[in-house]
């Protein structure tokens, strides 16, 4: 039932938010050049990785060594505004339609940090990731990774239809008010490190 609801409701979201994603998609390539779609590899569910597509929003800018500069810089005010309004992750819909993520999940975070998990944190991959989560409107980037992880765990051992309804009208409060976008001195969050 899940998977089938998906497929409709991402469908007709891309169909009626067709035109801001192309007018975003002409003002990045504007503004930032090539590529307009960002693409990296996260794990899905039980850590399979998948390309996961995020509208661009910073720049390839490097340093005299050829090493990209830090997000920071990199991140540009229009970037920032795609993010404050989470415009940026329109393109994961392609990723609901292929079935690597759902509409509610543990967000798919990086391949590096699979190792660094514990047991309980690793369950966090029992589930196909999310474009929104528990953790995302319990704090967001505002907690700590373990309350996360916590957080997430919770999720996989007490999902349902009813909690997933919750959870997507929490998160369109959450961006209307445009809460915990940021971690304090990060763009997003400090790196998980174990």
């Amino acid at each position: 039932m899940k998977r089938s609801f998906e497929l409709l409701i991402s469908s007709l979201a891309i169909l009626s938010c067709s035109l801001p994603m192309l007018l975003i998609f002409i003002l990045i390539r504007l503004k930032l050049g090539s590529p307009v779609i960002f693409k990296q590899q996260r794990p899905g569910l039980n850590g399979i990785p998948f390309d996961l597509y995020k509208f661009r929003t910073m720049t390839d800018e490097k340093d005299e060594d050829g090493n990209l500069i830090s997000d920071e810089k990199r991140l540009t005010n229009f970037g920032r505004f795609l993010r404050r309004l989470s415009l940026d992750e329109l393109p994961q819909l392609i990723n609901i339609i292929k079935g690597d993520i759902s509409f509610v999940g543990p967000r798919p975070l990086l391949m590096e940090y699979i190792p660094l998990y514990t047991p309980e944190q690793a369950k966090r991959h029992d589930v196909r990731p999310g474009m929104t989560g528990w953790a995302q409107v319990n704090g967001r980037n505002a907690i700590s990774w373990e309350k996360k992880f916590e957080l997430d765990v919770w999720y996989v051992e007490n999902q349902s239809f009813l909690l997933d309804m919750k959870i997507i009208y929490l998160t369109l409060i959450k961006v209307c008010k445009q809460e915990a976008i940021t971690q304090e001195g990060h763009v997003t969050t400090r790196k998980f490190v174990g």
